[in-house]
């Protein structure tokens, strides 16, 4: 009983302490707009692949400027095992040419996440892409638009 107690009490700080919340309102609040065409920002919906274990689950963004048109705040939200749901942001640096936004970032997910992720990719306005890498895995983000 305790075992099955302390399973879900990580559970739920996981949830809780990853901003699981913030997420659903910023994504909600997002969907009130309409989906630009011609710009990077905004929803995107589709998979994480590792290429280490094949492990792989939904995932969702929201990609925002912060401080100029070179900083950038990426919010994901991803499953993992088909349950289980966690939320961060990344920062990241980039630079826009020609509609397309080449970026890198990282964010440190702490060590019960995996600790510290980088990231390299590109979006327009109708596909994401990006590479992640970690000390214990690596792969893919693969993302269109929301709609």
């Amino acid at each position: 009983m305790k075992i099955k107690l302390l399973n879900w009490g990580l559970l739920l700080f996981l949830c809780l302490g990853t901003g699981c919340t913030s997420f659903h309102h910023e994504w909600r609040k997002a969907s009130r707009s309409p989906a630009p065409t011609d710009s990077y920002l905004g929803r995107w919906e589709g998979e994480w692949l590792s290429a280490k274990n094949g492990h792989h689950g939904k995932l969702r963004c929201l990609l925002g400027e912060d401080s100029s048109s070179t900083q950038f705040r990426a919010h994901f939200r991803a499953t993992y095992a088909s349950v289980l749901h966690f939320s961060y942001a990344a920062a990241l640096t980039g630079a826009v040419t020609n509609g397309v936004v080449q970026f890198t970032g990282e964010s440190d997910l702490g060590k019960l996440g995996g600790g510290v992720y980088k990231y390299s990719g590109s979006a327009n306005a109708t596909h994401f892409s990006c590479t992640y890498e970690s000390k214990y895995d690596h792969g893919t983000f693969q993302m269109s638009r929301s709609k």
